[in-house]
């Protein structure tokens, strides 16, 4: 199935996790597909994995972006799909949380996606269609979360007000907000190995559904977001959790 041929794609923090697996499904669908990651030697990898193309950006350094975008332009042209899935995660319980963990995560989660966005605009075509990858901790009050939660649940404000104001130019703007999904973003927390499978064993038991998600999964929700077939959908949030955020009461 070719949904998105000739369609051209941005997928930031793209080089692994929901972001590699949704520059898979968008190359497959038939979209042209370029990503961006921090790490050099990791987003060449990736690119040559995917056969997609591959630039090095910051999400949080507003220059980087300027960059990017500028290469994008010379590269690609306009762009109609624009997925802003960068992010870090660093847990922290309150009364611990210190100033450069905070800095990172509001720097990467919700400046680098607002920036990431105006940097864009005057690169995507009039319909196009932003996604951008919030979290269902946005709302849940998970202990040790609420760093991470705030960044989250001011992207999901900013999805709504972007959506009212790019309407004029018929560009769609969504949020897609996973739970517990098996990505490396556990991995660069900081914590040790046990703590790591204590915290994901934790998580999964709240799950209704007693699983974490897939990348593979997430993917799927956001390429149709990306398409056509959601040309009626802006200023929306899509949970994708495994039930968690419909009634963790039931979870416990």
């Amino acid at each position: 199935m070719q949904n998105l041929k000739g369609k051209k794609a941005v997928v930031t923090g793209g080089n692994s996790g929901i972001g590699y697996a949704t520059a898979k499904l968008l190359k497959e669908q038939g979209a042209a597909v370029v990503i961006t990651g921090r790490d050099a030697e990791k987003v060449r990898a990736a690119a040559a994995e995917l056969g997609v193309t591959g630039i090095v950006a910051d999400s949080a350094d507003v220059a980087a972006l300027g960059k990017l975008t500028e290469t994008v332009k010379t590269q690609m042209g306009e762009v109609d799909i624009l997925f802003v899935n960068a992010g870090v995660f660093y847990p922290t319980p309150l009364g611990q949380i210190d100033e450069a963990a905070f800095d990172k995560q509001m720097a990467i989660n919700f400046k680098g996606a607002v920036f990431t966005l105006e940097k864009f605009l005057p690169l995507l075509k009039d319909g196009a269609s932003v996604i951008n990858l919030s979290s269902v901790n946005a709302y849940t009050g998970m202990p040790n979360t609420a760093v991470y939660a705030a960044s989250k649940a001011a992207m999901n404000s900013f999805t709504r007000t972007a959506a009212t104001e790019l309407a004029p130019r018929k560009i769609r703007v969504n949020a897609v907000n996973p739970g517990p999904v098996a990505t490396p973003i556990f991995g660069k927390t900081g914590l040790d190995e046990a703590s790591i499978n204590g915290f994901a064993a934790a998580i999964t038991n709240r799950v209704p559904l007693k699983r974490v998600g897939q990348p593979e999964e997430v993917a799927k929700l956001v390429v149709f977001l990306a398409s056509d077939d959601a040309s009626f959908i802006t200023g929306a949030e899509y949970n994708i959790d495994g039930g968690i955020n419909v009634n963790p009461l039931l979870a416990g």
